[in-house]
């Protein structure tokens, strides 16, 4: 499980092998066995003796901002597996194989985005029409991503141009979707513009830890990335493997607006923007934990959602090793 920590002046603390949360109204005992990940999205204060018996299970503690973005992570210092597959992953970036594995990932979120919009168009008749055209539209960027050619950074550089126009028609079709006092004009971040925004950037941010994670568990550098390029401290890797996990965090906020969950209320105004307060945040952490606690057939087999990360980011590993072997 992941244990959330979302009230102000909540304490963290050890006890035995049980991990002890205090708040104002409770205390709550969970063991440590059954904890996979700690995130702390307010104020708190947490002892060494809990942050020591986090890193003896392997339990990453993740801080994250008001706006959803994770700034810093207490866990071992160690890579979970070996150096060659770092190594690999710097030799690839810039190649043809580093393009194909990225050209992947992007065709998996549009196929993502394609299939959330065919299944909220099943359910709202009233729409098809309209939902339809946008489908044949992110369709078409779609299908655009199939024989691309020109020098690898001329590749790079057209696959994002499409990512970037398929994401303006799918964010518009999304709006579409949206009860008239939600809807919002395309993305915005830091802060954001709308509430839609406002609970998909927090979504992403989670997201964004758990990837993180699932990437040093695998033995992958998250500053070594392939598509997106390397910045100075920039996670491009995470931000590369993430586009595969994104529509999660969509379809949650889609249907929590869509179950008439999402109250103004939820929502502090800013001079410049919004943010979601501790209420929206308790509504969207439950439904978003619940959704990628569900089971799902994935590759043959019944796994939660949040599981599917790593054994992509493992698969991914072995992806490298194995071009390693063909190499030698």
């Amino acid at each position: 499980m992941n244990l959330v920590i979302n009230s102000w002046g909540a304490f963290l603390q050890k006890n035995g092998e049980l991990f002890r949360v205090k708040t104002e109204d409770r205390v709550v005992e969970i063991s440590a066995k059954k904890v996979s990940s700690i995130l702390i999205a307010t104020s708190a204060t947490v002892t060494t003796d809990a942050l020591k018996l986090a890193i003896d299970n392997n339990i990453d503690v993740v801080f994250i901002r008001e706006d959803g973005e994770p700034f810093a992570r207490i866990w071992h210092s160690r890579f979970g597996s070996t150096t060659e597959i770092r190594r690999r992953q710097i030799e690839i970036a810039n190649t043809d194989a580093g393009l194909e594995l990225a050209l992947s990932w992007v065709k998996q979120k549009l196929d993502n985005q394609l299939k959330l919009l065919e299944r909220l168009r099943a359910t709202r008749t009233r729409k098809s029409a309209e939902i339809t055209s946008y489908i044949e539209k992110l369709r078409t960027c779609r299908q655009s991503l199939e024989g691309i050619t020109g020098t690898v950074e001329e590749r790079r550089g057209t696959i994002m141009g499409i990512e970037g126009s398929a994401g303006r028609i799918y964010f518009e079709a999304l709006s579409f979707l949206m009860p008239e006092q939600f809807k919002f004009e395309g993305r915005s971040r830091n802060p954001a513009k709308d509430e839609f925004n406002a609970l998909l950037n927090y979504a992403y941010g989670i997201l964004y830890g758990r990837v993180e994670r699932a990437c040093v568990i695998a033995g992958l550098d998250p500053f070594v990335g392939i598509l997106h390029t390397d910045n100075y401290n920039k996670k491009s890797l995470v931000f590369d493997i993430i586009e595969n996990y994104r529509v999660w965090a969509e379809e949650v906020v889609v249907n929590l607006f869509a179950a008439r969950k999402v109250l103004k209320e939820y929502f502090d105004r800013l001079h410049n923007g919004i943010l979601l307060n501790k209420e929206g945040r308790a509504v969207l952490i439950e439904a978003f934990t619940r959704f990628l606690d569900e089971p799902v057939r994935y590759s043959g087999r019944n796994i939660k959602r949040q599981e599917i990360i790593q054994f992509d980011c493992h698969r991914i590993a072995n992806r490298l090793l194995e071009r390693e072997d063909e190499s030698e």
